[in-house]
């Protein structure tokens, strides 16, 4: 193959066989599969209260962020980032999916129920800089304490 990947075989390209989970996830009437995370990326899971306002920062700091998932219930949020960050990341309160670990995918560009993303991939294989995450997730969380005490 020649060219750009699309985000389908850049996400299908961590499975096992490739050709197999695009065929089956193309099938799959909730439109997701199980990916291995640890090998093109891994995934910093926030939770939904401050996984969003960190989105809302790192989307005034960045033109395009990397990939970010939300899921069911909007509860939490995942950063796609650099294969190495998850054994690497420590913080209180988020959760890391790295080498040996799984997750559930949408397909991109397809209306899921549960698992979604909010910002999808490219294929281009951007993923979110985990030093500009630790920061906007820094100014998610003093931004509105600091809007709080202006107000008086």
């Amino acid at each position: 193959m020649t060219g750009p990947k699309t985000a389908v075989e850049w996400l299908a390209s961590v499975a096992p066989d490739p050709g197999a989970c695009r065929w089956e996830w193309e099938r799959n009437p909730l439109g997701v599969t199980l990916l291995p995370a640890g090998k093109g990326w891994d995934v910093l899971i926030l939770p939904g209260d401050l996984g969003y306002p960190t989105l809302d920062v790192l989307s005034r700091m960045l033109d395009q962020p990397g990939p970010v998932l939300a899921d069911f219930g909007d509860s939490r949020v995942g950063f796609l980032v650099p294969p190495g960050t998850a054994a690497r990341w420590l913080g209180t309160g988020i959760r890391t999916a790295g080498a040996g670990t799984w997750i559930v995918v949408p397909y991109p560009g397809r209306a899921s129920r549960g698992v979604r993303w909010l910002v999808p991939p490219d294929g281009s294989g951007t993923l979110t800089d985990p030093a500009l995450l630790e920061l906007a997730m820094h100014e998610a969380v003093v931004g509105p304490a600091r809007e709080r005490n202006a107000d008086g």
